[in-house]
């Protein structure tokens, strides 16, 4: 019988994940099988362009995975029995079970904005592609009107200083505002601080730090310090969190309901569950847990490749190193800042700004599309055999 592996999610890491595994192992031994909700792969790292009114590539999952010997499922994923070892799915036929013998999970993040009142009846976010689409609606709307329109981005985080600019440059005869809780650009260094409030001016965006959102209501926020800010569209970028699936379903899962993986990216609780993206709570070289990021979902989704098939055929299993090097933020087309950091996630003191932190920022993005549309590029041709009897979790082991 062959051994079974479940992706959950196909954003950057998973899709990576699926093509190597299934250049790696033999497909006499294993079957892979990626379940997704959309049938086109989502680049999250543009969705702010794409709320802004451009057009960004959607490859089709079915078209990235041929001749791969992936299977795709579209389906929604609703639960998860890791002591039955299967998932439930739901889909337009109704859905269905999905049985695993080791299980990838990387269902990624979304908006965290609804513990506001209001929020989650009146804003918006980037999050995702429908919610991003659902943006671009609002905004053609108001760039519609003669008097344009008032857009509020809440949170000053990397998100919310990508959308703002984006927005602004794209549609200039909106009103922009980006409403930060603390110092704007507070994690820079000096100098790349002093460059992201110049492009806020040359921009247009009115920036309001210090300024805590209590409430949104359909034409205004509510601030902590009882002023209200009318607003026709509210974009909120102040933090993402997980899907609750994980720790419904008796995964041990940190204080945020990202699950804790060991350094190989395999479930402290689960040992046929591995995890990786913004899905696990990873702990990185410096010792820190990693971030939610692009960069992040990279390292430990290599990570947690080479973990399975050094398991399942018998190898060592390979460290992938665990860091974060820096944050690469664009400001609209033309503009951007790369800060690098140090090995405790402090700003260095030197930054990039400009035309070449752009084009390098979308040089990234560039690669990390072409990287998502060939999975098994480069990787070696040899498919090796599992085997026999592939450990499947320390207890067993310990049983022995």
């Amino acid at each position: 019988m062959k051994h079974r592996i479940v992706v959950l999610g196909a954003g950057y890491a998973w899709v990576y994940v699926a093509g190597t595994l299934a250049r790696r192992l033999s497909p006499a031994d294993a079957e892979i099988t990626v379940v997704n909700a959309e049938p086109d792969f989502v680049q999250r790292l543009r969705l702010h362009q794409l709320a802004a009114g451009q057009e960004i590539e959607a490859p089709r999952l079915a078209d990235v995975f041929a001749r791969t010997g992936v299977q795709l499922r579209l389906a929604r994923v609703t639960t998860v029995d890791p002591e039955r070892r299967v998932v439930a799915v739901a889909d337009a036929g109704g859905g269905g079970a999905l049985g695993y013998d080791t299980l990838l999970y990387a269902l990624g993040s979304h908006g965290a904005g609804h513990r506001v009142p209001g929020a989650a009846e009146y804003d918006f976010d980037v999050a995702t592609r429908p919610s991003a689409l659902r943006l671009r609606e609002r905004l053609d709307s108001l760039s519609r009107r003669d008097e344009g329109g008032n857009v509020l981005v809440v949170g000053d985080g990397l998100t919310g200083i990508e959308t703002a600019t984006e927005i602004a440059e794209s549609r200039p005869g909106l009103s922009v505002t980006l409403v930060a809780r603390g110092e704007l650009g507070a994690p820079l260094s000096a100098g790349a601080r002093s460059h992201l409030r110049r492009a806020c001016d040359r921009l247009g965006i009115t920036v309001l730090e210090h300024t805590g959102v209590t409430a949104v209501e359909a034409t205004r926020i509510l601030c902590a310090d009882g002023t209200a800010l009318a607003s026709d569209a509210t974009v909120w970028t102040a933090g993402f969190a997980v899907s609750p699936i994980a720790a419904a379903s008796g995964l041990e899962v940190a204080d945020n309901g990202r699950i804790v993986v060991d350094r190989t990216m395999r479930s402290v609780s689960h040992p046929n569950v591995y995890a990786a993206g913004d899905s696990a709570y990873a702990i990185g070289d410096n010792g820190r847990p990693l971030p939610m990021s692009c960069a992040s979902a990279g390292y430990t989704g290599r990570q947690a490749t080479d973990a399975i098939v050094g398991r399942l055929t018998g190898r060592k299993t390979a460290h992938t190193k665990l860091e974060y090097v820096g944050n690469h933020i664009s400001l609209g087309r033309r503009d951007g800042i790369l800060q690098m950091v140090d090995d405790q996630g402090q700003a260095k003191p030197k930054y990039m700004g400009g035309r070449k932190a752009a084009r390098i920022k979308a040089g990234i993005v560039r690669m990390s599309l072409w990287a998502s549309e060939h999975p098994t590029f480069g990787l070696p041709k040899r498919k090796h055999r599992l085997a026999a009897a592939p450990d499947a979790s320390p207890a067993q082991k310990a049983n022995a």
